[in-house]
């Protein structure tokens, strides 16, 4: 089938929206239209080069949601109507990483999507012949794309797809990791330095596990208003001086839990330093730039403080994703909070030149 979609043709330029191939879903394999994509930083971080494992030609976008179209042989999960979020992060079930629940990382397609290809190894994707590749397994910059089962979650048709799409990246990766990383304990102190989505959903997280003190860091006021909105109990202007001042609001010992949803390995070093002496955890969400490395005084480690990493919140999309879903439906999440711009396909630059910009949380694509 013909479909319109935006390429990423060569790092550093904009993307193109072109009309490509797309074939149609093999074993194992589900047609989605998409209704509704986020852009996210991760697509910009792509697209810019800044990316060592980045390639192309491919179609960007991974923040989808939509309704299942048609579904190939072996498909049991899906039928067509289902409304699904796309995973970047799929969850096979089978698997040594799937069947633990210290994790979310599953190992069943991993190799194979991360060279921009489907579990067989091949694309759906072409033009003119030649195959264009996929991205993150998802591919969601586009009107329809072709993605495993096991990176689908299916979510109640109660959900506005526009808001659902959300939680196919930021917003499950902010939350889960304060509700499945560091499992954040009622009455705790937490910190979360950056007011992006990732960092606005750690603030929601860290509310709906009951801490009684939280904390956001941010340079943008707008973005520390929004974070009151989801729960910040305080806000802080970050900066150099920004641990004095938590070590200040703490009576000198430090958060229990820090959160660092930046990108930037200075302020995951302040996360670190901001952490309480005896047990403070520090849970770094926040993707640095190429090459860039972590510097932490061992004595922060000695003195009981810990570092975890978290990716994508530690969350097993097909499970725990529409129980996000869910509780935004309870009312329990504010989604709309985060949505800032909305724009058509042929808009994506825009989307991304918006974040450059910090104008907003979230622009969503809405492909009708």
């Amino acid at each position: 089938m013909k479909i319109r979609a935006a390429v990423l043709e060569e790092f550093g330029r904009p993307l193109e929206v072109q009309e490509l191939d797309l074939a149609e879903p093999k074993a194992g394999e589900v047609l989605v239209r998409l209704v509704a994509c986020g852009v996210c930083h991760t697509d910009l971080y792509t697209a810019s080069g800044a990316d060592p494992s980045g390639y192309a030609p491919a179609v960007l976008g991974h923040e989808g949601a939509g309704v299942v179209e048609a579904v190939g042989e072996n498909v049991l999960s899906v039928a067509p109507g289902d409304h699904v979020v796309t995973l970047f992060s799929p969850q096979c079930r089978e698997c040594v990483h799937c069947r633990d629940p210290r994790t979310n990382l599953c190992l069943a397609i991993r190799e194979q999507q991360n060279l921009g290809y489907l579990p067989d190894g091949t694309t759906r994707l072409s033009r003119d012949g030649e195959p264009i590749r996929h991205f993150m397994g998802t591919s969601t910059f586009a009107e329809y794309t072709v993605m495993p089962e096991i990176a689908l979650a299916k979510v109640s048709p109660e959900a506005e797809l526009d808001r659902a799409c959300l939680f196919a990246c930021g917003l499950s990766t902010g939350l889960g990791a304060a509700m499945n990383t560091a499992k954040v304990q009622p009455g705790s102190t937490c910190v979360v330095f950056g007011a992006g989505m990732v960092g606005l959903g750690a603030v929601a997280g860290c509310r709906l596990r009951g801490a009684d003190r939280i904390v956001c860091v941010d340079l943008s006021e707008e973005r520390l208003a929004l974070a009151r909105g989801q729960g910040a109990t305080d806000t802080l202007a970050g900066g150099p001086d920004v641990v004095q001042a938590i070590l200040d609001m703490t009576g000198g010992f430090g958060a229990d839990y820090t959160f660092e949803a930046t990108g930037i390995v200075s302020v995951m070093r302040q996360a670190v330093e901001a952490a309480r002496m005896g047990w403070g955890l520090a849970t770094v969400c926040g993707v640095a730039g190429k090459g860039e490395t972590l510097d932490v005084i061992p004595r922060y480690l000695i003195t009981g403080r810990r570092i975890a990493g978290s990716s994508f919140g530690g969350v097993k999309g097909r499970d725990q994703v529409p129980q996000l879903v869910q509780r935004y439906l309870d009312g329990e999440i504010d989604v709309d909070a985060f949505i800032s711009h909305r724009i058509s396909l042929d808009e994506v630059n825009r989307g991304f030149e918006l974040m450059e910009a910090q104008d907003g949380i979230r622009s969503v694509i809405s492909m009708t």
